[in-house]
């Protein structure tokens, strides 16, 4: 038999409920408000800018930022500690009630003969990384993972392509901001899908959080031979795409369409179980048919470790 929930317990929740929805409300309708709105914050070619989708912390004290970043749901996935002294790069934090709203990476004059080193400044341009612009896509309101939470039915399974890059942790741009920084070229999941050989131009391919991809990008990338797998949990679920519309819908992948289903490719090197170090205190590269993959997730690492960002360059 159930219980009969009293009145008082009903009346309780709907207020917790109304002021955790006010909370939210409040805080994305600040930043929306702030001199420098989210919707006219992009990442755009030369540009070093980084919008924090995550609720995100950043405390500096004793020589030492603090970076603390929490889900929606209040859960916290990283604390990271980094000693001031050892950044590769300026930082400038942009705050809104003590959260990060955004920030911008720029290059540090004093850091220029590290640049030359682990940068492609003075060797042949042959080295390209690859920006997920339809992971950005996955990741968006009304997207995959208000699927995937039950917040929204099949529509929210084909989603918009974005007209531009815009700076998310989940689309890994804190590595495309750095390695842009570092003379890197970029393409994105587009222009391997419309020609799947143009990776064939580079020596070597970087791959970001390239979590969602197509068929004909999978099969690219997996054929290409140097590749550097820089994050965890890449080429894990199937997308079709309709340039007509410009949407992306899943195919397989990620418990879809059957919640046994991991990676939609069946791909022997599905890494994801490294998905969660974000520390990456001990990262280490290692090998796979046609490249190396790392450990960890480095979105924070790339800040001040010089040997990460050299072991990227290094054959």
């Amino acid at each position: 038999m159930k219980k009969k929930i009293p009145i008082s317990g009903i009346v309780i929740g709907i207020v917790i409920g109304i002021i955790i929805s006010i909370a939210v409300f409040s805080y994305f309708s600040h930043s929306n408000n702030s001199n420098n709105t989210t919707n006219e914050i992009m990442y755009h070619d030369n540009s070093t800018r980084v919008f924090y989708d995550l609720l995100t912390k950043v405390e500096e004290k004793n020589n030492t930022m603090y970076i603390t970043a929490f889900t929606n749901e209040g859960r916290e996935i990283s604390h990271i500690s980094i000693l001031i002294d050892s950044l590769l790069f300026k930082h400038s934090f942009y705050l809104n009630n003590g959260l990060v709203n955004y920030s911008d990476i720029t290059p540090n004059p004093v850091n220029n003969d590290i640049y030359q080193k682990i940068g492609l400044f003075n060797t042949p341009k042959k080295m390209v990384y690859v920006y997920p612009i339809f992971t950005q896509a996955a990741y968006e309101k009304n997207g995959f993972y208000d699927y995937y939470n039950n917040l929204c039915d099949s529509k929210c399974l084909t989603v918009y392509i974005p007209d531009e890059i815009h700076g998310k942790y989940t689309s890994s741009i804190r590595a495309a901001s750095i390695l842009s920084i570092l003379n890197y070229t970029r393409i994105t999941d587009i222009d391997i899908d419309k020609n799947p050989d143009i990776i064939k131009n580079y020596d070597r391919v970087i791959v970001l959080h390239s979590e969602y991809v197509t068929k004909k990008e999978f099969d690219a990338i997996t054929n290409h031979p140097d590749v550097v797998y820089l994050y965890p949990n890449s080429l894990y679920a199937e997308v079709n795409v309709d340039y007509k519309n410009n949407t992306i819908t899943l195919v397989r992948g990620h418990g879809y369409p059957d919640k046994n289903v991991t990676n939609g490719f069946g791909w022997k090197f599905d890494n994801s179980q490294y998905e969660y170090d974000t520390q990456c205190d001990n990262w280490a590269f290692y090998k796979v048919d046609n490249g190396k993959m790392l450990n960890c997730y480095p979105a924070f690492r790339m800040y001040f470790d010089k040997d990460l960002l050299a072991a990227i360059k290094i054959k």
